[in-house]
């Protein structure tokens, strides 16, 4: 008879290897299969039009088919559901530097840093103050907003998920943020472009509008949108803006996580042992190999052929480890989080537009 080494677990039970890759096989199969789907939908019909991403696709189909059908199978898919959205989710974020190249930021200037750096950064304290002094809503739920509508939408809640220990509703009711501020911006960028123009109320180029959504919009996939309904070089700038933007995501990660142990550290004035080490800064591996990644691609080294094959690659894990994500969320959970979430998202959106238009015009005078 085996000897017990945990409550209801046996040493017979522990798997060695290739058993513990075993048990992944059914959740991996349950992803990729939703990953597909979103993938192809993401790629078709309105979705494309409306800008829509796999990523979000994924984690409503997760959400869907998580709180149907899986609860028949979750323990049978619980290996493989988990590995996707703890490990696929890293080396994701990871092979997401490949989108990006250090001479992006020659594009947009100097103005177009600062202006993105200032809208990250303002938005972010925003959300972080506001989340919790005004709505009274949990540290984590806010700051994993602050960053989707900060940084670059669902992949830098995804990111920021880890520091933060964030849960997977909490997770969940941030990506529908900025699913649906994302969306609304798509449209109402273009408007907005357009009655400037037809009332001439500022000077506005195509290029200026593109780095005003490219530092301002939610997703990549949104920004490229909203910048398309202008012209090419309204989408070009735009998207170049934003992948800069989406490059100041490793440095903040890090910084937020320094600034989260000093917070722990100064709550704690008598800390243990325990707590000391729960209050030590942890610089997230996968957000320096993001940037290590980046830089490789920015020496022009790749073949462009194995570049384009990753980056679909990360397409997929990244849309498994969404769909991973919606599998574990509950409808309860999303509902219990209640109207202050939404609130807040419209509050930082408003920011974005009124605020992220004044940052633009301020530094474009001062630096342009």
């Amino acid at each position: 008879m085996p000897t017990p080494v945990s409550a209801g677990v046996t040493v017979a039970q522990h798997p060695n290897g290739w058993q513990k890759a075993a048990d992944r096989l059914p959740g991996l199969a349950l992803v990729a299969i939703l990953a597909a789907v979103a993938i192809w939908l993401g790629s078709v019909g309105w979705f494309a039009s409306a800008g829509i991403s796999a990523l979000t696709v994924a984690i409503v189909l997760g959400i869907v088919v998580g709180n149907t059908l899986y609860p028949r199978v979750a323990r049978a898919g619980a290996g493989g559901v988990t590995f996707s959205k703890q490990t696929l989710l890293r080396l994701g974020i990871i092979l997401y530097g490949l989108r990006l190249t250090f001479q992006d930021i020659a594009h947009v200037g100097i103005a177009g840093v600062a202006i993105d750096s200032l809208v990250l950064s303002s938005t972010f304290v925003l959300s972080w103050w506001m989340g919790t002094r005004l709505f009274g809503m949990d540290r984590e739920t806010a700051l994993l907003i602050g960053a989707g509508s900060a940084i670059c939408g669902a992949a830098a809640v995804m990111a920021t998920e880890p520091v933060v220990r964030g849960r997977a509703e909490q997770v969940t009711v941030a990506v529908s943020t900025v699913v649906v501020f994302g969306t609304v911006a798509i449209f109402l960028y273009p408007a907005i472009y357009h009655f400037i123009h037809r009332h001439h109320l500022l000077l506005m180029s195509s290029a200026s509008y593109g780095i005003f959504a490219g530092s301002t919009i939610h997703e990549v996939a949104q920004v490229l949108a909203a910048g398309r309904s202008i012209s090419e070089d309204a989408a070009n700038t735009a998207v170049i803006t934003k992948m800069v933007r989406v490059m100041m995501l490793a440095p903040f990660l890090a910084i937020l996580s320094a600034v989260l142990a000093r917070t722990a550290a100064r709550g704690n004035a008598q800390p243990s042992s325990g707590a000391r080490q729960s209050s030590k800064i942890v610089i997230p591996w996968f957000a320096v190999g993001f940037v290590g990644v980046a830089a490789c691609n920015s020496l022009g080294v790749l073949p462009k052929a194995a570049v384009a094959a990753a980056v679909t690659f990360d397409t997929v894990i990244l849309a498994m480890a969404m769909a991973a994500l919606g599998l574990t969320t509950h409808v309860s959970a999303i509902r219990s989080a209640g109207i202050k979430p939404l609130a807040l998202a419209a509050a930082l959106f408003a920011w974005l537009i009124l605020g992220g238009g004044a940052i633009n015009a301020a530094v474009t005078a001062l630096l342009g």
